[in-house]
């Protein structure tokens, strides 16, 4: 599973595919999948996901694992499993 609760928050796994032609999150069977319209160079798409995931769960996003990796670790601060389901909602499959 990629996600886990902490007394901080949330962490997640995401996977990221870059030079997408709009930003999207998409989640089913508990993997999510990150389009990032930036490219993968000087940290632009880090840059990205964490604006982008700031705005969507309105708190801080810290990223902590990944920075040169498709596969990335995400801390949602101050957010359990129940606000990210309502906020990332499954996939039906």
């Amino acid at each position: 599973m990629n996600i886990k609760e902490t007394d901080q928050g949330i962490i997640i796994t995401i996977f990221v595919k870059p030079n997408s032609s709009k930003f999207k999150i998409e989640r089913s069977n508990e993997e999510i999948v990150v389009h990032a319209t930036e490219e993968p160079e000087k940290g632009k798409v880090n840059r990205e996901i964490l604006k982008e995931f700031t705005k969507l769960f309105h708190t801080q996003v810290e990223l902590i694992s990944g920075i040169t990796s498709k596969e990335k670790k995400l801390l949602i601060k101050d957010i359990d499993k129940n606000d990210l389901d309502k906020t990332l909602p499954s996939e039906p499959s």
